[in-house]
C-alpha cells in the first residue's frame, strides 16, 4: 500500500510565505497567546488569594485546593475528546466559543463567589477547565499550521510560554484585583485579557479553521493512540510536567523547612523555576528549528540528561547562590521539552488528526501536573525529602531513556 508521509511534507503546500502572510501569521500567534495568557492566570489565580477566599466561604485548605485543581482535573478528562472533535470541526469558530464560554464562566464564578456560593464557583471552574483546554489544544493546532514547518516549533513556543505569563500575572496581580474590587473580581479580570486577545486573533486566522483534506475517519483517531511513538512522547511529557509541578510544589517547603530559609525568601528563590520557562518555551523552537535543523529528539533528550542530576541532587546543596542557579538550569532544561513536545506529537500523526495527538498530549502532560504535588507530598511524609527528590530524579532518568528511544518527525511515515 502507498505509504502518506506526515506533517511536514503534507502542510508545506498550505503555507503562504508571502510578507503579508508573515505579519498575518504572527499576528495570530501574538492574539492565542494572548487568549491563552488570560486563561492561564485565571486557572491559577485563586492561589493567590487562598486566604481571603477561605474566610469568605468558610473552606479548609483542601477544599479550597480545589478552586485551582478542579481545571487540572476537568483538562485531563475532557482534553482527549476536545481534540477528536476539533480535528472534526473549524477550530478557529471553536476557540472563539470557547473564550466565551470561559468569560461567561468568570462571570458566573464572580457572581457566585459575592453570593458565597462555594459549590457554583467550583462549577464555573470545571467549565472554565473545559473552555481551557478547547482553547489550549485549538491555539496548538492553529498556530502549528499558520507556519511553514521550519518555523513551527519557534511559532508553537512562543505560545506554550503563555502558560508561565498567565501564571506569574495571576500570581502578582490577583491579590491586587481582590484588594480593588473584591476576591470574586478574580474570575473576571483575566478573561477580559482574552476577550482582548480575541480580537486581535479572529482577523489574522481568516482560512485556518480546517485541515486540509478529507474529515478524519474513526480508524485513524483509533490509529493515533495505536501508535507507540505518540505514547513514547506521551510519555515524554507526563514526565516533563510530573518534574515541573514536583519542584513549584514542594522546593519552598524543603528551603523553609530543612534549609531554614523564611517562607517569604524560599518563594522568590522556587519563584525563578517556572519564571525562566518563559524564556525556555520561547526558545525550544529556534533551537530546534535552527541548530538542530528541525530535528526534535536531540533536544527533549538534552533536556531529561540536564535535569536529572540537577533535580536529584537538590538537596545536597546548601548555598544559595548555587540553589538559585540550579533552579535556573533545571527550570530552564525541563521546561524544553514542555515547550516543544506539542509541536512533536503532532508531526508523527497525519495532519489530519493532529488535534487529536496535541489533546493527548495535553491530557497526559496534566495528568503528571495533578499527581506529582500528591505522590510527592507522601512521599515527603513517608521518607523525607532527600527521597523525594531523589525519587524525581528517578523521574528525569527515565525521560533520558524514553527521549534516547524517540523517533525524529521528519522520518516517520503513516500507511
Amino acid at each position: 500500500m502507498p505509504t502518506r508521509t506526515t506533517g511536514t511534507q503534507s502542510e508545506d503546500t498550505d503555507i503562504d510565505e508571502s510578507p503579508q502572510r508573515s505579519q498575518s501569521t504572527w499576528g495570530l500567534v501574538a492574539g492565542a497567546s494572548l487568549i491563552s495568557t488570560g486563561l492561564a492566570a485565571y486557572e491559577i489565580v485563586p492561589a493567590s488569594v487562598t486566604p481571603l477566599i477561605r474566610d469568605s466561604l468558610q473552606i479548609g485548605p483542601t477544599v479550597a485546593g480545589f478552586l485551582v485543581g478542579v481545571m487540572f482535573g476537568t483538562a485531563v478528562i475532557t482534553s482527549l475528546p476536545a481534540g477528536a472533535v476539533l480535528d472534526r470541526t473549524n477550530t478557529r469558530n471553536a476557540m472563539a466559543f470557547a473564550v466565551i464560554i470561559l468569560f461567561l464562566a468568570g462571570v458566573w464564578g464572580w457572581m457566585a463567589g459575592r453570593n458565597g456560593d462555594y459549590r457554583a464557583v467550583i462549577a464555573s471552574r470545571a467549565v472554565g477547565g473545559v473552555a481551557y483546554v478547547v482553547v489550549w489544544n485549538a491555539g496548538i493546532d492553529i498556530v502549528s499550521r499558520s507556519v511553514e514547518p521550519s518555523r513551527r516549533a519557534t511559532a508553537v513556543g512562543v505560545f506554550t510560554a503563555s502558560g508561565p505569563v498567565g501564571f506569574a500575572l495571576g500570581q502578582g496581580m490577583g491579590p491586587l484585583v481582590a484588594a480593588w474590587f473584591g476576591w470574586p473580581a478574580i474570575f473576571l479580570a483575566f478573561n477580559g485579557i482574552a476577550l482582548v486577545g480575541l480580537v486581535l486573533f479572529w482577523p489574522t486566522s481568516r482560512g485556518l479553521g480546517h485541515s486540509s483534506g478529507d474529515t478524519p475517519t474513526l480508524a485513524e483517531f483509533r490509529d493515533v493512540l495505536r501508535n507507540k511513538n505518540v505514547w513514547l512522547v506521551g510519555g515524554l511529557g507526563f514526565l516533563g510536567y510530573s518534574l515541573y509541578l514536583f519542584v513549584n510544589s514542594w522546593g519552598a517547603s524543603y528551603l523553609t523547612q530543612e534549609v531554614g530559609l523564611s517562607l517569604g525568601l524560599s518563594g522568590v528563590l522556587v519563584a525563578v523555576f517556572p519564571a525562566i520557562g518563559i524564556l525556555a518555551r520561547v526558545s525550544s523552537g529556534p533551537l530546534s528549528d535552527r541548530l538542530f535543523s528541525g530535528r526534535r529528539q536531540p533536544i527533549v533528550f538534552g533536556s531529561f540528561f540536564i535535569a536529572a542530576p540537577l533535580v536529584a541532587g537538590f538537596t545536597y546543596l546548601q548555598s544559595v547562590t548555587v540553589l538559585i542557579t540550579m533552579l535556573l538550569v533545571a527550570g530552564f532544561a525541563i521546561q524544553l521539552t514542555l515547550g516543544l513536545s506539542f509541536t512533536y506529537v503532532r508531526e508523527l500523526v497525519d495532519p489530519r488528526v493532529a488535534a487529536t495527538a496535541v489533546a493527548f498530549q495535553t491530557s497526559v502532560g496534566l495528568a503528571g501536573a495533578f499527581i506529582a504535588p500528591i505522590a510527592g507530598g507522601a512521599v515527603v511524609d513517608i521518607a523525607g525529602f532527600d527521597t523525594a527528590f531523589l525519587v524525581a530524579g528517578g523521574l528525569a532518568v527515565l525521560g533520558v531513556t524514553l527521549a534516547w528511544w524517540a523517533p525524529e518527525p521528519a522520518k516517520q511515515q503513516v500507511g
